[in-house]
Parts: structure tokens; sequence; C-alpha cells
């Protein structure tokens, strides 16, 4: 494979799901490892990705405040937190992690919604305190600096005391068999414990992103009680998805 299909199958990769990991680069693309170290190195002084240890990560994803960084697959996360509005009502309480497709939903929120919404993503509680009807609380711990989430033990022994009526995340991965996986151990432990202090549990996710799998199980899919695309609920794509009895697709 030429240099330039390499680069051009690693940024989908990364673009598709956030960060990947360089081994998972290799196996995909039939390569060395350093040929894959060689590659993100030039792509990261293009600056085009963010070089992280152990792999790589979006630049829209780490850093979505930068009018520069082209958020991947826009328009599609544009109507998946459009589909988002019809869950929210006033009175809830909300939980949400980080990343690109919830930021667009944080921007849409109506000013009308009085609910209370704790986050784990500095960058959601930002754009969140403009909705003066919003009660944010921004739940702290250690800056995981690769996806500008809160993490580590002080992240979820606070989640630990909260009852939300929904829970929305985004998705690495999501599949029938798997469920929700990802590839940070840290990222991981804080979306488990998101789970685990709501009730209800939303999953938005571009179609791309489904049918893949990621090296660490986050939860089954009877954890989630709807997914969320930006694709007709009775798309051929989501066959697999409408055999779940217990998910709703929207």
């Amino acid at each position: 494979m030429r240099k330039e299909e390499r680069k051009k199958m690693i940024m989908r990769e990364v673009n598709l799901h956030n960060k990947v990991l360089s081994t998972d680069l290799s196996i995909l693309m039939d390569v060395s490892d350093d040929t894959v170290r060689r590659d993100l190195k030039e792509l990261a002084d293009e600056g085009r990705i963010l070089k992280v240890h152990g792999g790589a990560a979006s630049l829209s994803f780490v850093a979505p405040f930068n009018v520069q960084n082209e958020v991947y697959a826009l328009e599609a996360k544009k109507k998946i937190a459009e589909k988002t509005l019809k869950l929210l009502k006033s009175n809830m309480i909300i939980l949400t992690e980080g990343g690109t497709t919830i930021l667009e939903l944080a921007k849409m929120i109506p000013d009308y919604l009085k609910s209370t919404v704790f986050t784990i993503s500095p960058q959601v509680a930002i754009t969140l305190s403009g909705h003066e009807n919003l009660n944010v609380i921004s739940i702290g711990g250690n800056l995981y600096k690769n996806a500008n989430l809160h993490v580590g033990s002080g992240t979820i022994n606070q989640l630990a005391d909260i009852r939300a009526d929904l829970c929305l995340l985004g998705a690495n991965a999501f599949s029938v068999d798997e469920g929700l996986s990802d590839v940070d151990w840290e990222v991981v432990q804080a979306k488990k414990a998101l789970i685990r202090s709501a009730k209800k549990v939303a999953v938005l996710a571009i179609s791309e992103k489904l049918n893949t799998n990621q090296t660490i199980k986050i939860c089954g899919i009877d954890k989630v009680d709807y997914l969320i695309t930006e694709l007709s609920p009775d798309s051929e794509l989501l066959s697999p998805f409408r055999t779940v009895e217990s998910l709703k697709l929207i």
C-alpha cells in the first residue's frame, strides 16, 4: 500500500473513531509498527492529527472550539443532535460526556428548556453555559487531555451520588454483539459510571460507527435504551438493531 493510501486510511479511521491505536492501524493496513509511526508523525507535522501515546487523535475531537478544525460528518451529527432534542424535557436531570456530536446538541438546546445537566466534559459545560434556564454542573476529576474529559476515581465517586433521568453518550463503536466499546481504559471507566447513574441511556452515533467494535467493552446493548443516528429508523443498515426489543431507534 502506497504512503498516500495509508494516510487516507489513517485519516478516515481517526475521523471516524476520534482516536486510534498504532497497533490497530498496523493490523488494518498490514504494515509494520514503524511504518505506522512514521505516517503518524508526518500527519501530525502536517497539522492533520494529534499524535498521542500509542496512536493518534482527531483534532476536532480534542479541540472542537478551534474554528480551523473540520468536524467529520458534521451534517450527520447535526441531524442526530436535532433528533436527540425530542428526548429532552423540562425538569429532567441529564448526564453527558463530550465529543463533537454532543457539542452540536449543546448548541441546539432551546432556551425554554429548564433542566439540570451534569457533564464530565469541560467543553460541553462551557457551551451549555449560554443557556440561562439550564443548571449546568461540571463533574471534576483528572482531565484526560486526549479526549478533554474528566476521568478517574474522583469523577466516578461524584457520579455515584447522581440518579439522572437520561444519560447521553457518544460512540466510538457500537454493535449488537459487543455493545458499546472504546479504546481508552480511563474513558471507559468514566462512561460505565455515567451509565450506572442514569435511568435511561441514549447512544448518539453516526452510522459509520455501527456494527464496529473496539478493544474495551463499556456495556452490552441491553444497557442502551435509545440509539440515535442520522438514518431513518427503518434503514436497512439498522436491521440488526431492530431485533433488540429493549432498544428504541430514533
